[in-house]
């Protein structure tokens, strides 16, 4: 027998060990969009796993790195989970000198959870009802506009930039610590422009007081079908998918990954979870940890390459 901490194990390979929770690891603060979805997931996955205990582990900070770098030193037994955006593991490494995980070599790949375009999103007072009509008003005023994001080098700020260089206009970039504070500016119209999450959109598109006028996706979204991209408003490079989905500590035995994967199949894949992830602005869509790993290392090339023709430099 290997004893490990408090836990009992016959084999290396046994999962899931029976009363040693599984922690899921979210990198925002409880009752956003990301957490709703990981804590829909845990309540599933504790009757799928046969009752093992399942928690989701608030973790936020630095732009989802304090959760990714706790799930880069736990034991690789299934045990800890980060359920997190794409921009952890394909952009941040691009953007902030501050990361320290390797995106390919620190983590185990499980599944592909969900897809949720940004989209953009203008206060109600800026009277635009599309792209061309933003970007002609941005010019007619320039350096009035402000768009917002949760910190520098993150989806919303780099989105911004891609905009403004590539239409010419200029426009101011506003960093915020909390989507909460984003939120409570965005609605009361202290902020204009904004690359928001799917989730974040539908939540401020109930207060009434903005616009959807775009998404930030290859393909027009399930979740908002009659948006167009920012691509067919004439806006190319910004087509990047963003996706949620799961990831273990690097090293996690196959067998491991394979039953979590199952697991997550059976969950994203129930009419409750679908609909339940599509009114908080988000589409269940499961990959398995072949096809994920293909995901991520694509997202990861694409965004290399965007920044790279943007002349962004790490900060």
């Amino acid at each position: 027998l290997i004893l490990m901490s408090s836990y009992v194990i016959a084999d290396a390979s046994e999962f899931p060990v029976m009363g040693k929770p599984i922690r899921i690891y979210v990198g925002f603060p409880p009752g956003g969009g990301t957490d709703i979805q990981a804590r829909q997931i845990a309540q599933q996955l504790t009757q799928v796993l046969g009752g093992v205990p399942v928690v989701v582990e608030n973790r936020p900070g630095a732009g989802t790195m304090v959760a990714a770098n706790e799930v880069t030193k736990a034991i690789a037994d299934g045990h800890s989970l980060l359920y997190t955006p794409s921009s952890t593991l394909t952009q941040l490494p691009h953007t902030l000198l501050a990361v320290k995980y390797d995106t390919f070599k620190s983590f185990t790949p499980i599944a592909q959870g969900a897809l949720g375009p940004l989209v953009l999103v203008t206060h109600k007072s800026i009277p635009v009802n599309n792209v061309s009509e933003l970007v002609a008003y941005a010019k007619l005023n320039p350096g009035k506009l402000n768009y917002v994001s949760q910190g520098v080098g993150t989806s919303a700020h780099i989105f911004g930039q891609m905009f403004a260089q590539q239409t010419g206009i200029d426009i101011v970039h506003v960093p915020y610590k909390g989507a909460n504070d984003v939120a409570k500016d965005f609605i009361a119209g202290r902020v204009h422009l904004q690359f928001a999450s799917s989730s974040a959109a539908v939540a401020l598109a109930k207060s009434g007081e903005v616009r959807l006028l775009a998404t930030v996706a290859p393909r027009r979204s399930v979740l908002f079908p009659e948006l167009p991209t920012m691509g067919e408003q004439g806006i190319k490079g910004i087509d990047v998918e963003s996706w949620i989905g799961f990831v273990g500590p690097a090293g996690m035995a196959p067998a491991t990954v394979n039953r979590l994967s199952e697991a997550f199949a059976q969950i994203l894949k129930s009419p409750g979870i679908q609909e339940a992830f599509r009114v908080g602005g988000v589409e269940a869509k499961w990959a398995g940890p072949d096809e994920f790993s293909v995901i991520i290392r694509n997202s990861y090339r694409q965004w290399g390459q965007s920044l790279s023709e943007l002349g962004y430099k790490k900060e």
